[in-house]
C-alpha cells in the first residue's frame, strides 16, 4: 500500500537524512528537498550527505534530489518535515503550492518561535489541515544510531490510525520498529519538552552533579512533563510508554543528544550565544523552554526543571545557584 503512495522529506539535516534512509529500504522513490546545493550535488556524486550521518549511503536512483521545496510538495502524498523549529515559518512562506490534499507529518522536536505552538497544532491553525492529515514521528531513537543500523524504536502518532500505519510500515526495517499511537499532541509535546529536562541533565553534569542527581531529575522530570501534558491536552496515557519516557531518558543521557550538550556548555560557564557557536547546531531545547515557561503561565502546572532552565537561559541567572535551589525542591 506504501509503495504506492509518494513520500517527500524536507528538511538536509541529521533527521532528514535518517528518514531518507529509512523510507529508501522500502520505497522506490521519494522527493528529498534541502537547500544547500552544494550538498545536492555532493549526494548526487558521492551517493552521501556530506554534512549529516555522512556514513549512510544512498541508492541515488532512488531519489528526487531538489532544491525547491514546491517541488517536493507537489511530488508527494505524504510529506515528511524534518527541519528544525526556529526555521519552519520560514521555509513554509516559500510555499506556493497548497498543502490543503497532502497528509503531513513532523519529525520536527520543538516549537514554532512565530506562533508558540507545536508543529502539528501550526499546520492545524496557520494551513488549516485537519488534524486527521497531521501526524508526528517521535523516538526514543537518536538519528546517529539509525545511520549505525543500530536497533531503534520509533512512535507514529495520527489521529487516523490508517495513516499512521502506512507511515510505520514505510518506516520499519530490520533494525527499526515502529508502534502507532492516537495521541498526537500529547506526543509532540513530549518530545519538545524532553529536549528541555535534556538540557537540565547537562546543565547539571557540567556543574558536577553525578549519575545520582540526575537519576532523580530524569524521575521528576517524567512526573513534571506528565503534569505539563494534562494540562494542554487530557486523555488517557501511560506516560512510562517509549514515546515519552523512553525519548526522555535517550534525550537527557545519549552522547549524541545536542541538548544534553549544549546544557553541559551553559553547566560549564559558557554563554548561550557561546554555546551556540561551539555547537554549529540547533538545540531545540533552548526555544523550546521559552514556549513552555511562556504556556505554563496560563496552565499553571508545577514544573521547577523548566523554570530553572528557564531563569538560566533567558534570565541570565547563575547556573550554580538556581541548581543549588533546584535540589529542594526534588524528591
Amino acid at each position: 500500500m506504501s509503495e504506492k503512495l509518494k513520500f517527500a522529506v524536507i528538511g538536509g539535516g541529521s533527521w532528514a537524512t535518517a528518514i531518507a534512509k529509512m523510507l529508501c529500504v522500502n520505497l522506490s522513490e521519494i522527493a528529498w528537498y534541502m537547500r544547500n546545493d552544494a550538498a545536492i550535488e555532493h549526494i548526487e556524486k558521492y551517493k552521501h550527505n556530506p554534512n549529516y550521518l555522512s556514513s549512510v549511503e544512498f541508492d541515488t536512483n532512488k531519489l528526487r534530489l531538489t532544491n525547491n521545496i514546491n517541488e517536493a510538495v507537489e511530488y508527494a502524498d505524504y510529506v515528511i518535515f524534518a527541519i528544525p523549529s526556529a526555521f519552519l515559518d520560514a521555509e513554509l512562506k516559500n510555499l506556493t503550492v497548497s498543502l490543503a490534499d497532502k497528509i503531513i507529518f513532523s519529525a520536527i522536536k520543538g516549537i514554532v518561535p512565530e506562533t508558540s505552538l507545536i508543529v502539528g497544532e501550526h499546520f492545524h491553525i496557520q494551513y488549516d489541515i485537519p488534524y486527521y492529515n497531521i501526524g508526528v514521528i517521535t523516538g526514543p531513537c537518536h538519528a546517529e544510531e539509525v545511520a549505525l543500523e543500530r536497533l531503534s524504536y520509533l512512535t507514529i502518532a495520527c489521529g487516523d490510525p490508517d495513516k499512521a500505519s502506512i507511515v510505520a510500515k514505510s518506516l520499519s526495517g530490520n533494525y527499526i520498529k515502529a508502534k502507532i499511537s492516537d495521541d498526537i499532541i500529547g506526543t509532540e509535546y513530549a518530545a519538545m519538552l524532553k529536549n528541555i529536562y535534556a538540557i537540565a541533565a547537562g546543565i547539571a553534569h557540567g556543574l558536577g552533579y553525578g549519575d545520582n542527581f540526575q537519576s532523580v531529575m530524569m524521575s521528576n522530570g517524567i512526573r513534571e512533563m506528565k503534569k505539563f501534558i494534562r494540562k494542554v491536552h487530557k486523555m488517557k496515557r501511560n506516560i512510562n510508554d517509549s514515546a515519552y519516557l523512553g525519548d526522555l531518558l535517550v534525550t537527557g543521557y545519549s552522547v549524541f543528544s545536542r541538548n544534553r550538550m549544549f546544557g553541559n556548555m551553559i553547566g560549564k560557564g559558557y554563554t548561550v550565544k557561546s554555546a551556540m557557536m561551539e555547537m554549529s547546531m540547533v538545540a531545540e531545547g533552548y526555544y523550546a523552554t521559552k514556549s513552555a515557561y511562556k504556556l505554563n503561565q496560563g496552565y499553571g502546572a508545577k514544573t521547577p526543571i523548566i523554570d530553572a532552565v528557564y531563569s538560566i537561559l533567558y534570565e541570565g541567572k547563575d547556573a550554580k545557584s538556581v541548581f543549588k535551589k533546584l535540589t529542594e525542591s526534588l524528591d
